[in-house]
């Protein structure tokens, strides 16, 4: 098997937690299947995760529009240097692995802010193809990449479903899955995520470190989660999905191709879902 490159997003302030000796564990899963890896540990890194002017060196007496501001700063090769060695890291990347626990159903501040200041007009979205379409959902310049979510929760399974008190698991992370990968063109895999993570016995951690190895060794060929792409004909001139598809039925289970199936078994410190 040909090796990938991997980009590794570790958000998790403390390495000596469960998502820490998971991140330690997957890292060496990669090496020894002959990948290449770069690791961006957001808060070793202190990374900053507020979008404001001298992202783009925008003059303060000037209004900011983030989107053209961020548009023009990268056409010009003028990010701060932080924002641009991240988009450095995603170009080399074939993968990328974005592990957090999940706190109040969302992701991490720091995390949110790394997409929010990465993934910039030109880079991520604002993409036109030569037809004058607008490349997201499926397209775009990060297509042929893949993207799974490592995710660590303290709830119970049970609670994180179709009927759980939490809410289902695609659900919670739709935003992520199908609002950023998808949106800006890269193949999401299905997530491994820990449940029950704040009570994790060790004879217990080495089951979950052998799923993620697992999981890891079919990081090229893991059939992605099978979501509709915008340009494929199955939206409309609106961008909704045409009548005759799933009629009678919305939510956010119609912009699946196909049903979807239970997330695979995972695995941190985290707080109940919502709090994880």
């Amino acid at each position: 098997m040909v090796g990938m490159n991997v980009l590794w997003i570790f958000a998790h302030p403390e390495r000596r937690s469960l998502s820490g000796a998971l991140r330690d564990e997957g890292l060496r899963a990669l090496r020894e299947a002959g990948h290449e890896y770069r690791l961006s540990d957001l808060y070793a890194m202190r990374w900053n995760p507020v979008v404001d002017g001298p992202d783009f060196r925008h003059d303060a007496d000037e209004r900011l529009i983030v989107g053209s501001a961020s548009r023009r700063a990268y056409d010009t090769g003028t990010l701060s240097e932080d924002i641009r060695a991240e988009q450095e890291k995603i170009a080399w990347a074939d993968a990328l692995v974005v592990q957090f626990p999940l706190w109040w159903y969302g992701m991490p501040a720091i995390l949110k802010g790394w997409f929010d200041r990465v993934f910039v007009k030109g880079f991520a979205y604002g993409v036109v193809g030569p037809d004058g379409r607008t490349l997201r959902y499926g397209d775009g310049k990060l297509a042929g990449k893949r993207a799974m979510v490592v995710l660590t929760a303290g709830a119970p399974e049970a609670t994180v479903g179709p009927r759980g008190v939490n809410g289902e698991l695609g659900d919670l992370l739709f935003p992520l899955h199908h609002g950023t990968f998808w949106y800006s063109g890269m193949s999401v895999l299905p997530p491994y995520v820990v449940y029950g993570a704040d009570r994790v016995p060790a004879e217990v951690y080495e089951t979950h470190a052998a799923e993620l190895r697992k999981r890891l060794a079919a990081l090229p060929t893991e059939e992605p989660i099978p979501f509709r792409r915008q340009n494929g004909g199955d939206y409309d001139e609106r961008l909704v999905l045409r009548p005759d598809l799933l009629p009678g039925r919305t939510g956010l289970s119609v912009h699946y191709a196909q049903p979807r199936t239970p997330a695979a078994e995972g695995t941190e410190d985290t707080q109940p879902a919502g709090r994880g």
